[in-house]
């Protein structure tokens, strides 16, 4: 069984520019405000996730472990 990840997006930073949405739909949706939601906070460890993650122009979305907590992205320094 693979690792799971939680999403999480901080909408006090999101700017809504879609490039989660474009880089993973499946993962992330905007809502009428132009905010980025994860569709399912839970998910499945996920490649173009964390690219989605890595690419955000704002840096508001976290990945950790679920379970333990431990960042995925960003990753701790």
């Amino acid at each position: 069984m693979g690792d799971r990840w939680h999403i999480e997006v901080d909408r006090s930073v999101c700017i809504g520019s879609s490039q989660c949405v474009n880089q993973a739909p499946h993962a992330f949706h905007l809502d009428s405000a132009r905010q980025s939601h994860p569709l399912d906070p839970d998910t499945d460890a996920n490649e173009k996730v964390l690219e989605a993650a890595e690419g955000c122009p704002v840096e508001a979305i976290m990945i950790s472990l679920v379970g333990s907590g431990e960042p995925v992205f960003p990753p701790e320094e």
